[in-house]
């Protein structure tokens, strides 16, 4: 493994290296002499001190309390913060009487003073209680909570006597959409619950477990009912009480030992001052265990590490927005919608839960990603030195995940760095399009399965300045062995200089170089077979004759002669589907951000000759031909169905911006049939 690292390493150093002629390659680098610290906007359990210049999970060492480990607490179920992303914060909030209440926000029970509390008030038993959530699953196996070390109740009890007479304690690994349920308790999995407790420092031991979400409910005992009884002279029962509720809590406590389950690093977005394209992904990661106390090098460590990167030409990937007098919707700067505008939620009382405002101007409208200058997240990397696939951009950032799958193993990160190089064209534009029918109804190209298909794929590059030096191939992905056909510059049949066609792609390198001052429109005719429901033929250019990155095709208008302006073939099954007929969208964009306009999908589609109730799924899949997730609709028959769709999947979590090929599924006797089209989710 040492050995292993040092090559790793060696490469890293000759990367930076600078390199002759325009096309120089170099390393944009996190770690390895570069610093961590000061250059994270997100770090959750990121230990930066361990070993100079790595970081690694923050060891969770028995006897000290998780909370403590954690910072920049938010104390709302749905933090209004800009920017908020679930698992990127800790949060801890009360629920009472099925309303948020913010008089309590539990600031005071996770700050590791024991003079701070919440005083005790009446209120409805087992109508309130309190959610603590980590941010990440923690290996955890005991919690606690304490009464005030000091003060009095207004009897002149002392609070640090004044014990919780009864409650319940329940955990939950990960975020599985329950908690915006009004009363939504238990969590998964109940650990403790007295019926009756006279100790007013508790500790609860249970089986070590991974624990994100702890949730402390107020339950009734006969101890309530006996100290009320003493002040009414009546027999009391649950709800609302005449007097505040036995039990001050000044401190929650979680404690275990091990390594969390993941630990998170997200990067600033770093100005790199010029575009660049970018290469291959390096990484120095090393696997460790806790053996005897001490971490040791273990190659067979159940951790790893999991990166992402984006890329973008401006320094924001979002888009702001406000309400116009109308309820639409304009772009504002962020200043204005940070700073100006008002949120979109209110209370009509103090502990009331927050209700969504009509639209109207100076109100804060939705926050969409800017796709036109960014790229979204990348597919998580594991390997080292596999290309990014990613477009070129004078911006990046990345998000770092460490794994662990067992208490006692972790990954330490000692650096990465990734390749970039001057672009070779400001840009190249490309679309493709079967050779028959370069003009597809709707715009979309769509072949048969498996049959050879003649494509033409157009190219047309522009350029900015002389220092782009152009480039003299193109590599196409098919996915499949092709056949090159033709090579066409500005409307001529050409002789490529050399042509190689392997299982999977087609490159084509050309006679003349592309130039700013030779810069003919390109047409590359080949032919291959479709295998997947999508498929993406992600090109690429690049210069043969000297050292350099290739640069992304990206989706676009490259011509008139093709009108998909796409990268994209969809496949057909070559015949009319006899279950599924006459598929309909209530809209081409779903937006489901709340506003009131187009949050929900609505699929309308006619069900044929199905004898009896048959089961139907509704299937989201990504433009590379990936299903990102399956929502069942239960059980249909033949006539008209509805089907309706919120961009979730079926735990309930939000799949990012993009393009999708929505599918309906069914599962009938005779066949699985499924119609797709594309949708546009947008937040």
């Amino acid at each position: 493994m040492p050995g292993i690292r040092c090559l790793v390493l060696s490469i890293a150093l000759g990367l930076c290296t600078q390199m002759p002629l325009q096309a120089q390659i170099t390393a944009w680098q996190l770690g390895g002499g570069h610093p961590w610290t000061g250059r994270d906007t997100v770090s959750v359990m990121i230990d930066f001190a361990k070993i100079d210049g790595a970081i690694q999970p923050i060891r969770i060492e028995p006897g000290t309390n998780i909370i403590t480990l954690l910072d920049n607490w938010t104390t709302f179920r749905q933090p209004s913060e800009l920017g908020y992303i679930d698992g990127e914060r800790a949060r801890i909030w009360k629920w009472n009487e099925g309303n948020g209440d913010p008089t309590e926000n539990g600031v005071a029970l996770i700050d590791a003073d024991s003079t701070t509390y919440n005083s005790s008030k009446a209120e409805g038993i087992e109508k309130q209680f309190f959610t603590i959530d980590l941010a990440v699953p923690m290996p955890a196996q005991i919690f606690g909570f304490h009464a005030p070390s000091s003060g009095f109740r207004s009897n002149g009890t002392p609070l640090a006597t004044d014990s919780t007479p009864a409650f319940q304690i329940s955990v939950q690994e990960e975020n599985q959409g329950t908690f915006g349920i009004k009363g939504g308790w238990p969590l998964d999995r109940v650990i403790a619950e007295p019926t009756q407790n006279f100790d007013a420092n508790v500790h609860i031991e249970f089986n070590q477990q991974y624990v994100r979400f702890f949730r402390w409910v107020r339950k009734f005992s006969i101890i309530d009912e006996t100290a009320l009884s003493r002040v009414s002279g009546t027999s009391a029962g649950q709800g609302n009480q005449a007097r505040a509720l036995l039990g001050t809590i000044s401190e929650f406590e979680v404690y275990g030992d091990g390594f969390p389950k993941r630990a998170t690093y997200r990067s600033k977005i770093t100005d790199l001052g010029i575009e660049q394209n970018f290469g291959r992904l390096f990484f120095a990661a090393t696997p460790m265990r806790i053996v005897g106390g001490e971490a040791v090098e273990t190659p067979d460590a159940e951790a790893f590490v999991e990166i992402e990167v984006r890329t973008g030409r401006d320094p924001d990937p979002n888009i702001y927005h406000e309400y116009t007098v109308t309820g639409k919707e304009k772009e504002v700067h962020r200043d204005r919608y940070e700073n100006e505008l008002r949120t979109g939620f209110s209370r009509t009382c103090a502990s009331c839960d927050f209700v969504q405002r009509s639209p109207r101007p100076g109100m804060r409208a939705a926050i969409t990603s800017d796709t036109a200058n960014w790229t979204f997240w990348s597919t998580p990397t594991t390997q080292s030195g596999r290309p990014l696939n990613i477009d070129s951009g004078s911006f990046i950032q990345v998000y770092i995940t460490l794994h662990s799958a067992r208490f006692t193993d972790f990954v330490r990160l000692d650096s990465l760095w990734i390749e970039q190089a001057p672009l070779l064209a400001a840009r190249v534009v490309g679309e493709i399009a079967p050779l028959a029918d370069p003009h597809p109804a709707r715009g979309i190209a769509q072949v048969p399965l498996g049959e050879m298909i003649d494509f033409a794929y157009d190219l047309s590059a522009s350029f900015s300045g002389t220092e782009q030096a152009g480039f003299d191939a193109v590599r196409i992905q098919t996915g499949s062995q092709p056949r090159f056909k033709e090579l066409w510059i500005d409307g001529q049949i050409t002789a490529p200089s050399e042509i190689t066609e392997d299982s999977d792609g087609l490159t084509v390198v050309l006679l003349e170089r592309v130039t700013a001052a030779n810069n003919a429109p390109l047409r590359v005719v080949f032919a291959a077979e479709v295998f997947e429901l999508a498929t993406t033929f992600i090109g690429e250019v690049t210069d043969s004759r000297t050292q350099t990155l290739p640069q992304p095709v990206i989706d676009g208008d490259a011509g008139q002669a093709l009108s998909t302006n796409s990268l994209r073939v969809l496949s057909i099954s070559g015949r009319q589907p006899a279950a599924l007929q006459d598929l309909r969208f209530s809209t081409p964009v779903l937006t489901p951000n709340g506003d009131g306009v187009h949050d929900e999908l609505r699929i309308d589609y006619q069900l044929f000759g199905l004898p009896e109730r048959i089961p139907v799924n509704l299937e989201i899949y990504a433009l590379d031909g990936r299903r990102v997730a399956t929502v069942p609709q239960g059980q249909q028959t033949s006539g008209p169905q509805t089907a309706r769709w919120d961009g979730r999947n079926e735990n309930g979590e939000a799949l990012p911006p993009g393009v999708y090929l929505i599918g309906v599924a069914v599962q009938s006797e005779r066949n699985g049939d499924t119609a797709l089209r594309p949708l546009g989710l947008a937040y």
